[in-house]
């Protein structure tokens, strides 16, 4: 008796039940029961994870980088820029003396004759005498009146003076052409010296040179020192040309510059290039501590753009099968509930969205609005529209599929004899029997949505700078070199894009073996 007492006074915990006993038996709801089978499944545990990786990666990475979307960095680079352009005159250039005329026309035939170095001429039978005075330099005479000087040497004056007269240009080309001298003009002695300098006493007013000499930009002044030294830098010590290499020059401000010459020979022209220290963007750069992935084309941090791009591919995932599912429950719940010639109607409609070509429509409007300019933030709703709205015929006809089998089931009949109007029938007593196949489809179909994002952004008619996608990462490797060279722009993106896209594949099968009665897992 003392033992049946003990017994009885033992709590339920510690009691021993018989075989048959039913407090033996565990009772799980249903919920429960799909979450241990989801959660046996390993694979559907690891797509799990993989998507709360990339979600955390994504929407709290981005809060925690130090730099923000489009925040672009820079670098300091020596840019060779143009700075002058320099060629060899190879032609006859006329300067006329003081009082004469000479048209056209007759500069055409004095340049004739210098070319062919010819002693005579006629011109509208008047003659002309041409005098070899040199180094291609010719004096024109029209019987005894000197007319006009003909040479391929040009004089630049020097900084600051005015242009000499005729007769010192001409006395100075003539002594030039004979390799230096003195000479005079208007009443003052001048000297040519062997480099080409006109001098009046120790004065240095002109220069002689068959280099032309002409600043790339408005606000380039060609100084008489820089021009000196170019043109000895243009000529070698034998008397050739120099067709590459450099020259150092120090301006007046007392900072020195090198300039690389490089030599056109189609126009035999000189490309005269300064190095100047230029801020540039920091394109393409190999990871470091302060870029962990390198920076894009645009100088932008490239994990932070895989962030942010993280955010706009969920983000278009979820709001594009949002509306599918929200136009496909409603459509597919009106045509399974109501049949007859409603649900005709809509399965024909259904018909005809599987029937049009999705790409080729998203292209031709993605091309529509980039010759509209769109904004990129309205550009990138409409694309999420236009997913959704073409997407949602398949999740009608799975809705009104499972709807047909439901509606015949006695709670169904229940429903009506209460009166319970056909809205409420629908949204509150079908639609959530759809449910778990609806979140099996839904999940199966945001790795599909996330893949066409990415492909339109690739294409370039998907989401548009400054904001980011992994898509529009991606399509940063427009040819083989970046491809091959760059190799962190675009695989980290490709890897994203993966590792999300497997996650809700994986998560999927795991919701669709969960919600099946039938598995024994």
């Amino acid at each position: 008796m003392s033992e049946e007492k003990d017994i009885k006074k033992a709590p339920d915990s510690e009691q021993e039940y018989s075989l048959n006993d039913d407090r033996r038996v565990k009772v799980l709801s249903p919920g429960a029961m799909v979450a241990k089978r989801f959660f046996r499944n390993r694979l559907a545990v690891v797509g799990l994870v993989m998507l709360a990786f990339m979600f955390l990666f994504s929407f709290l990475g981005g809060l925690l980088m130090p730099y923000g979307e489009g925040e672009q960095f820079y670098t300091v680079e020596i840019l060779q820029k143009d700075y002058v352009n320099a060629t060899q005159n190879n032609d006859f250039r006329l300067s006329v003396a003081d009082g004469q005329e000479v048209g056209a026309v007759l500069s055409t035939y004095i340049n004739k004759a210098a070319i062919e170095a010819a002693e005579t001429f006629s011109y509208k039978d008047v003659n002309y005498t041409n005098v070899a005075e040199g180094n291609d330099t010719y004096s024109v005479y029209q019987g005894d009146t000197l007319l006009a000087v003909c040479s391929k040497d040009i004089i630049y004056t020097a900084d600051g003076l005015a242009e000499p007269s005729f007769n010192v240009k001409y006395g100075a080309l003539v002594a030039n052409a004979k390799g230096g001298g003195t000479f005079t003009a208007d009443g003052k002695e001048y000297t040519v010296d062997e480099d080409g300098n006109l001098l009046q006493g120790d004065t240095e007013i002109a220069i002689i040179s068959r280099f032309v000499v002409v600043s790339t930009a408005s606000d380039i002044v060609i100084t008489r020192d820089f021009r000196e030294k170019l043109e000895e830098a243009l000529v070698n010590e034998d008397g050739s040309l120099n067709k590459e290499g450099e020259f150092v020059y120090t301006g007046d401000d007392g900072v020195e510059n090198i300039y690389d010459i490089i030599y056109d020979p189609a126009f035999e022209v000189w490309a005269i290039k300064q190095g100047t220290p230029t801020d540039v963007f920091d394109t393409y750069s190999y990871p470091t501590l302060q870029h962990p992935l390198g920076t894009d084309k645009n100088g932008m941090d490239i994990i932070t753009r895989l962030m942010y791009g993280g955010r706009v591919s969920l983000i278009i995932g979820f709001i594009v099968v949002f509306i599918e599912t929200f136009l496909g429950v409603i459509m597919g719940g009106i045509a399974g509930y109501f049949g007859g010639w409603v649900d005709n109607l809509i399965m024909r409609l259904v018909d005809i969205f599987y029937c049009i070509p999705s790409m080729p429509i998203l292209i031709i409007l993605g091309s529509v609005m980039d010759s509209l300019n769109m904004d990129p933030q309205v550009r990138m709703m409409l694309m999420m529209l236009i997913l959704g709205f073409l997407g949602w015929a398949g999740i009608a006809r799975l809705v009104r599929g499972q709807i047909l089998s439901l509606r015949e089931q006695e709670f169904m009949t229940a429903t009506e004899a209460c009166g319970i109007r056909a809205s409420r029938r629908i949204f509150r007593h079908l639609i959530p029997n759809v449910i778990p196949q609806l979140i099996v489809t839904c999940t199966m179909g945001l790795g599909s949505t996330i893949i066409m994002e990415a492909t339109l952004s690739f294409l370039g008619l998907g989401v548009k700078f400054p904001f980011a996608s992994w898509g529009n990462i991606i399509s940063d490797v427009n040819d083989s070199y970046v491809m091959t060279t760059y190799w962190f722009v675009w695989i980290p993106a490709g890897i994203c894009l993966l590792v999300a896209v497997l996650g809700f594949n994986f998560v999927g099968d795991g919701l669709r073996d969960a919600f099946d009665p039938r598995m024994k897992r």
